[in-house]
């Protein structure tokens, strides 16, 4: 418990410490500046919203199931999976949330796929604009599937569990459709600041139940090393598969899609750091008590105490949560858990059509031009959909390609705000350029190495992942030197 409470006092410190350095020093707002809410205001997709509501909504987005699912299977690394949220979240993930989120609000709300264009070059910007397309679809099939995982066990209907996550993940489903049609006020902006209350209580709930029982939980000083054969599991190598397994409390490709559809609803670019920096944050604290809850549950007899049967991220979840709150609390929780993914899940699809939109040069105030790019865009999710919930071990599947496609995205990204402080003469890109090395080893490595990859030998990762740190590192100095990344930008964006 020691190690866990250190990790949760280090991520508070990290918000003021190293979140005040991004902004005054790094990307200092323009409190005079106006903001794309109030510039473009269209009733539709650039609405001028509350802070408080727009924070809430920030967290919930990007929240979905990967600080909770991530974060329990992660925890099967042992401590090392504290030490990934702290840093992954400070010096990475908060970064990567807040620079491109204020990148968005500075540029009049421009999604991602425009500001990787804008600095790492338009054949790279038609690449991932499909690339993130196809990511949001991952991203609507896993929270959908996930939510119905629970909902299934804990209210199945129909029979058996596999036709009750059908049925869930077809309301679900519909959910979906209707929400990212809709104006982003008329749902979002109403429901989910209660969901994300939901989300809050049970982190805060289980806090207090992990305070009560104080389980003796690995510590740091009892070894980094990967501490799954002592729970039956196989021993992955902690680099690079802790860095993919957890991914959304630490660093996640998908926020940076999230942060620019609330860039344009923010009335003032003094909100960034609180609503960009301080929800990454927030998700780390929640990423960091499901890691110590799975700790307890794998390592000191949690799963006994709960009656588990199995040791699945869903499983932990329902168990836990009724286990330990009582029926009002355990009600709220399971609403929270349920509702992230889900609130996600539409969310992504909102910015795939927004992303759409944008490239085609289609007016979403028109219905019409909404349903072409939508139709389409479902018809994928639930293909996607079909394979894997009949799939027994379909959720271990997609979470996989998802946490991979998540993780690569977030290089992209990296790379991109990496190009922007490059810029400047001074060394301030280092605070991108780390992560942005970094990260791209993970990648590399994991899709070489995986079984979902080339399936190459356990034995060559720490070649393949210093080769990958250093190569990058030099070709961004290379085309730093020779001026092409600024030879990318022509309009100098802010």
């Amino acid at each position: 418990m020691i190690s866990f409470l250190i990790s949760v006092f280090a991520l508070i410190i990290g918000y003021w410490i190293y979140g005040g350095l991004m902004a005054k020093k790094i990307c200092p707002a323009d409190p005079h500046a106006v903001t794309p809410a109030i510039a473009k205001a269209d009733g539709m997709d650039y609405v001028a919203m509350p802070a408080w509501k727009i924070y809430m909504i920030q967290f919930l987005n990007i929240a979905g199931t990967g600080p909770i699912f991530g974060a329990i299977m992660g925890a099967k690394f042992g401590p090392s999976c504290y030490l990934w949220i702290v840093f992954g979240c400070i010096f990475a993930g908060a970064v990567h949330d807040f620079l491109s989120g204020m990148i968005s609000l500075k540029n009049g709300g421009v999604g991602l796929p425009d500001i990787i264009g804008q600095y790492l070059g338009n054949t790279v910007k038609i690449g991932m604009l499909w690339f993130t397309v196809l990511l949001m679809v991952l991203v609507g099939a896993v929270f959908v599937y996930s939510p119905a995982l629970i909902l299934g066990d804990i209210a199945g209907f129909l029979g058996t569990k596999t036709a009750s996550v059908f049925a869930w993940a077809g309301l679900i489903f519909v959910y979906y459709i209707i929400a990212t049609l809709l104006p982003i006020d008329k749902i979002i902006g109403r429901v989910y600041p209660l969901f994300a209350f939901a989300l809050i209580f049970m982190a805060l709930a289980l806090f207090v139940c992990l305070l009560g029982k104080w389980p003796s939980l690995p510590e740091f000083w009892q070894g980094l090393g990967n501490r799954g054969p002592e729970i039956g599991q196989l021993g992955q190598s902690i680099f690079p598969c802790l860095f993919i397994t957890v991914a959304c409390g630490a660093i996640s490709g998908f926020h940076a899609t999230q942060s620019p559809l609330m860039a344009r609803c923010m009335t003032s670019q003094k909100q960034g750091r609180p609503i960009f920096y301080g929800a990454m944050i927030t998700e780390g604290i929640v990423g960091l008590i499901w890691a110590a809850i799975g700790s307890y549950f794998f390592f000191d007899g949690g799963m006994a105490e709960v009656g588990a049967t199995s040791g699945q991220a869903p499983v932990v979840v329902t168990s836990v949560a009724k286990s330990w709150i009582g029926l009002v609390g355990g009600i709220l929780a399971i609403l929270g858990v349920v509702a992230a993914p889900i609130t996600s899940g539409d969310t992504a699809l909102r910015s795939a059509r927004l992303i759409l939109a944008d490239f085609l040069h289609l007016d979403q105030m028109k219905k019409a031009n909404r349903l072409a790019i939508c139709v389409p865009m479902f018809a994928l999710v639930a293909l996607v959909l079909w394979f894997n919930v009949a799939d027994e071990d379909g959720f271990n599947t997609i979470w996989r390609y998802f946490g991979w496609a998540n993780q690569s995205l977030a290089c992209f990204t990296l790379w991109a705000l990496t190009a922007w402080l490059g810029r400047r003469k001074s060394l301030v890109y280092l605070v991108t350029l780390i992560p942005a090395c970094f990260m791209t080893s993970v990648c590399l490595t994991y899709i070489c190495v995986n079984k979902i990859g080339f399936n190459m030998p356990d034995a060559w990762i720490p070649y393949i992942a210093v080769l990958t740190a250093v190569v990058s590192a030099v070709l961004f100095y290379v085309l730093r030197n020779k001026k092409h990344l600024t030879q990318l930008d022509p309009e100098a964006w802010s």
